[in-house]
């Protein structure tokens, strides 16, 4: 019984010993952790403080995004919203004949005021966004007048930038590929220059709500100096405007960016007239060929014309169906008129040939059957005795000859002897010249081929002349 209050009052001891050495171990750690605490904050006030990522207002709540109805323009119910535009052109893609058109890539730039967008800034710079914040506010609804296909670009992303400046002004730019109708006046082609033209239009708003102008008159218009053509040479680039009128809508202003182009023509000296001008030339060869060459002279004149076909249908091909003669429609079909004569005229020769042929034989068969006619009214007359020992095919021969048997003054029995009368009359002779100096070129057929000569290569070189005169 007197051992148990000794026992308990060391327990009772033991407890309020411990209990004091975790009181001062807690105490220990506070003081531990409060040292720490104030050298990491010195350590972190000696940095500096990056200003984006303390910024606790949203752009959308600087812009006062929300609190404004962007469906509507700036000033509305007051006046027209001046929107200025500058264009810088990236390439000039393409030029088509066949579908009258052509493929544009450029910059567009819009330049206009709209307050509701003013912020306040301490250093007056601007905020750069890119096309995300643009379904949000109000923008120039700009179009391209016949435009066939455009696209905004879209690599990596839309290819959109909208700078807002702390007045309310506006930059809105964005790369735009435009395929656009271009009227085509091919009546010197290919000699011919081109001016098209890309056209910009608000779509909904009048003159009365929207004014568009060029921001800096023609040099809102910049172009890359790398620009060009593989058929065309670009001579200008010009901007113009003016207001357009629709019936139903009214008024609008447009803009025109216009640009010269000049066809390069080497590329179709090559490629159409050099070789229609040597299948020309080709044709000619036959009037140095022998008429007799049938096979020879007909086969070429047969492939100068079919090549010559075959180079109009070729060009033809390439360009759209016009109804009016181009300048190089005229070259080629009046080549092709003068290899289908260098035809003809074959034809014409080997036709008088083979007449006169036949006309020749049947004189030769009639002098053979009719006697000796006789020599009387000769005037100049020069006889030739001829013994027995010529025949009477040597005395046919002696074509434009008169011949008469004349008896000499001998006996009967004597031998008798034939004396040719030859005579040339001087008035008979002229007369008969005059008479056949029209028909001289149709019945010697080589004198057809030495004219054709002379005559098909000067009145090609005189067409060629001309035709250079008039189109360059």
């Amino acid at each position: 019984m007197t051992c148990f209050p000794k026992l308990a009052f060391l327990l009772f001891y033991l407890i309020i010993v411990g209990e004091c050495s975790k009181h001062k171990s807690s105490r220990r750690r506070r003081w531990t952790g409060a040292v720490e605490t104030h050298k990491h904050g010195t350590l972190l006030s000696k940095k500096m403080v990056d200003a984006t990522k303390t910024r606790k207002v949203k752009t959308d709540h600087l812009l006062r995004v929300d609190d404004h109805d962007f469906t509507m323009r700036p000033a509305f119910a007051g006046p027209a919203v001046p929107v200025g535009v500058d264009v810088q052109v990236e390439s000039l893609d393409s030029i088509s004949e066949v579908d009258m058109d052509f493929t544009m890539t450029l910059y567009l730039r819009h330049y206009w005021k709209d307050e509701r967008l003013s912020f306040p800034s301490t250093t007056n710079k601007s905020m750069t966004f890119d096309g995300r914040l643009v379904k949000k506010i109000w923008v120039p609804d700009v179009f391209f007048v016949h435009s066939k296909r455009s696209f905004i670009h879209d690599t990596t992303t839309d290819n959109i930038m909208l700078r807002v400046y702390p007045d309310g002004h506006v930059l809105y730019s964005l790369r735009v590929t435009v395929t656009a109708a271009c009227n085509m006046d091919f009546s010197r082609f290919p000699l011919d220059s081109q001016t098209c033209t890309l056209e910009l239009e608000s779509y909904a708003y009048t003159d009365e709500d929207l004014m568009l102008y060029w921001k800096s008159g023609n040099d809102s218009l910049s172009t890359d100096d790398k620009i060009s053509l593989s058929q065309f040479l670009i001579q200008q680039f010009h901007t113009t405007s003016r207001l357009a009128f629709y019936s139903s809508t009214g008024w609008y202003n447009r803009l025109y960016i216009n640009f010269t182009l000049r066809r390069h023509i080497f590329f179709f000296l090559l490629q159409t007239y050099f070789p229609a001008t040597l299948m020309v030339m080709l044709s000619w060869v036959s009037f140095w060929i022998d008429r007799r060459a049938v096979p020879a002279r007909v086969s070429l004149g047969i492939t100068t014309v079919l090549t010559m076909s075959t180079i109009i249908t070729g060009v033809n091909a390439s360009m759209p169906r016009v109804s009016y003669i181009k300048a190089v429609d005229i070259y080629l079909w009046v080549s092709f008129v003068f290899v289908f004569l260098s035809v003809l005229e074959y034809a014409a020769v080997n036709y008088l040939t083979t007449v006169k042929d036949g006309k020749d034989r049947k004189l030769r068969e009639k002098a053979k059957e009719q006697a000796l006619p006789c020599s009387c009214g000769m005037s100049h007359t020069r006889t030739m005795m001829l013994d027995g020992t010529y025949s009477e095919a040597d005395t046919n021969s002696l074509a434009g000859y008169t011949r008469a048997p004349i008896v000499t003054e001998d006996p009967p029995e004597k031998q008798e002897r034939m004396v040719v009368h030859l005579s040339l009359d001087n008035e008979y002779t002229g007369t008969k010249k005059k008479r056949i100096r029209g028909f001289s070129i149709i019945q010697n057929t080589h004198t057809i081929d030495t004219y054709s000569r002379m005559i098909f290569p000067g009145a090609y070189i005189i067409f060629n002349l001309i035709y250079w005169c008039v189109y360059c």
